[in-house]
């Protein structure tokens, strides 16, 4: 099969591998309708995760299911199947608890920017759409694997509630879909932070009521401008940056909340500013597979659209292209058809 392997910063190539088998009775195989770049690929791309050996890459996937191990009965075979970026059991304490990728049998998901993906733990991890879908939805479906879930938990985990005031910290997918998320939770006020005209275009289809072009100190006094002096309810950053955490930290009111779910690279917190804050703060690796079911029920039923942050559509065999459009800023983020 084709499969997308980085082989050193800046170096992506499509190269033919085995396709996956079944090695354990929970796995199943899936072929692989659509995949994508996720922006924390470019930190592979980029070099600030170190490449030490050829790899394959890619975690974000929807398919169809060509064949499962002897202990998988909740999905079967010709099904069209969207599953998290970490593989998990969705029975343990954890599981049931809403934590999903911190699953105590967790496996991460990768390769999957391929014609085929061995998913394991596949009764825990994949959930069947309810029908074939039509090809119009396939990108909002696609979203769901990980940015639009990954938005959604940093929604829920900064506490976004009806008649808040949400700050969306960072214009890549995850926070264009976390503006959808804040909307949809019944913030009453958005304001997003963004640089970008296109973006800002988008974010505010997606429900934002301001943009916020500012960085730093000069957002977060913006932000409190907006707020009357007080800050927000909620804060999504959705970024990774020291520079982004603090915007996030500072822009949110005492007593308020902020949801991290950017990727942290050089981050550290002032645990006596956190004190006095009195800001909550809650993040992690988005448990996608406890939203699934629910945000599947959103796109199928046009409540949501998030497959617009895919602004661009290539082949897998010009997936190089696709890294670099997004390096670039050319593109928000690529959808790849094997």
């Amino acid at each position: 099969m084709r499969a997308t392997v980085i082989h050193a910063p800046g170096d992506i190539r499509v190269e033919n591998r085995p396709e996956p088998e079944i090695t354990a009775p929970t796995d199943a195989v899936i072929r692989t309708v659509a995949t994508c770049v996720c922006g924390s690929d470019l930190w592979s791309y980029r070099g600030v995760m170190p490449v030490d050996e050829p790899q394959p890459i890619g975690h974000e996937y929807v398919g169809v299911v060509e064949e499962v191990g002897s202990e998988v009965s909740g999905v079967e075979p010709g099904q069209f199947v969207i599953g998290s970026f970490v593989a998990s059991d969705n029975a343990c304490p954890v599981c049931r608890a809403g934590y999903h990728t911190s699953c105590q049998h967790a496996e991460w998901v990768t390769g999957c920017q391929a014609e085929y993906v061995r998913v394991p733990l596949a009764e825990g991890t994949l959930v069947a759409v309810p029908e074939q879908p039509t090809e119009e939805l396939i990108p909002s479906l696609l979203t769901l694997s990980d940015v639009m879930g990954t938005g959604w938990y940093a929604a829920k985990a900064a506490g976004v509630r009806p008649g808040a005031t949400a700050v969306v910290v960072g214009d890549g997918a995850v926070g264009l879909c976390a503006v959808i998320a804040a909307k949809e939770l019944g913030a009453e006020r958005v304001i997003a932070m963004s640089r970008h005209e296109s973006r800002q275009k988008l974010a505010r289809e997606f429900g934002a009521t301001d943009i916020v072009t500012e960085r730093g100190d000069e957002g977060v006094a913006r932000v409190k401008e907006l707020t009357d002096g007080t800050g927000a309810d909620s804060v999504l950053e959705c970024v990774g940056t020291q520079q982004s955490m603090q915007q996030a930290l500072r822009s949110t009111r005492p007593g308020g909340n902020v949801g991290f779910v950017g990727m942290p690279h050089g981050v550290r917190i002032d645990g006596q500013e956190l004190f006095f804050s009195h800001v909550g703060l809650r993040g992690g690796p988005a448990p996608v597979r406890a939203c699934l079911p629910d945000l599947i029920h959103r796109v199928l039923s046009g409540r949501i659209d998030p497959g617009r942050v895919f602004d661009l559509t290539l082949p897998l065999d010009e997936v190089a292209e696709g890294y670099k459009a997004m390096d670039e800023r050319r593109a928000i983020k690529t959808l790849l058809r094997p």
